[in-house]
């Protein structure tokens, strides 16, 4: 692979100057991979990053596109700004998108609705209608919908990060930057204290606050698996993700009135750009707003009856 030592170095200095989280790095370490077997040399000339990012075109989406060019890009600034290159060969590059506009899934309040009431009626059932990990499997699911927290987010809670007396819980984000949520519904606070109560020494013991029945980090793909089974079970025919409680948590919010300013922090965005997209979602609170303030509703028109 072409320059390997200064790829190892700028990846080196992203990890630990940077503090950049293990997926981006990871991610960052393939597209540069992918780009150097391509071009086949240090510094390519024109043509060749032209005759890459057309490949690219025919092979991915717009959005991976744009990271994979970002990812070399971003390299070559490094190289540049470090002086171990003069002729940053992506300066003569120009590159546009037509952005595409995609609006995340929600789940709607009655599906919501529908979920909760099934794992707490299936907790309350007996032998086999009963988990043995249903009381942390309702902590989670309430926890999703309480946060608005990433799945990865929400499995890798500390256990020293939750506090059930103030209903404060220490969320680790992307790139390693910390925010906090309150828990102030009374049921989902119960709902912990009875889950952190019933595991209190395997939870000490892992360091994590949500453990597997081996007392080890109840894991990103096991929290899917899990609400994957409930969701089913419960009759919802869509497939329900982790990642859709957040933008749940994010709309309804918004449809309640919340700033998105509050909303960008609650949900650890950097740029308030990224919550905004929530706004063009938030259709019940739109609906309601024209329909107490739109000029026409005050108008005297006649009708055609």
């Amino acid at each position: 692979m072409y320059q390997s030592e200064q790829v190892k170095k700028y990846l080196e200095y992203c990890k630990f100057r940077k503090e950049l989280d293990g997926n981006t790095l990871k991610a960052y370490q393939i597209d540069l991979r992918q780009f150097f077997e391509y071009v086949c040399e240090d510094l390519p000339e024109r043509g060749k990053i032209e005759a890459y990012i057309t490949e690219l075109h025919k092979k991915y989406k717009q959005k991976t596109i744009k990271r994979k060019i970002a990812s070399v890009k971003a390299y070559f600034n490094y190289l540049e700004e470090t002086e171990a290159v003069l002729d940053n060969p992506f300066r003569r590059i120009k590159v546009k998108f037509k952005e595409t506009f995609i609006l995340p899934r929600t789940i709607s309040r009655e599906e919501i609705e529908r979920l909760l009431n099934y794992v707490y009626t299936y907790q309350k059932g007996e032998g086999r209608n009963r988990s043995k990990n249903g009381i942390r499997d309702i902590a989670v699911i309430e926890t999703f919908f309480a946060t608005g927290a990433r799945v990865c987010e929400i499995s890798n809670i500390r256990a020293d990060c939750v506090d059930l007396n103030t209903g404060l819980i220490k969320i680790m984000g992307k790139g390693g930057k910390e925010r906090y949520i309150q828990i102030v519904t009374s049921e989902v606070l119960e709902v912990l204290r009875r889950y952190q109560e019933q595991n209190m020494d395997a939870i000490q013991k892992s360091g994590f606050f949500f453990i597997n029945s081996r007392g080890r980090r109840y894991t990103e793909q096991s929290i899917r698996l899990m609400l994957k089974k409930y969701a089913e079970s419960a009759g919802i025919r869509r497939k329900i993700t982790p990642h859709m409680f957040r933008h749940s948590f994010a709309t309804y919010l918004i449809e309640e009135g919340v700033d998105v300013s509050c909303v960008q922090q609650l949900l650890g965005h950097s740029s308030i750009r990224t919550t905004q997209i929530y706004i063009h979602i938030a259709a019940r609170k739109q609906a309601e707003i024209l329909r107490k303030m739109h000029p026409r509703n005050r108008m005297k028109v006649g009708s055609i009856v």
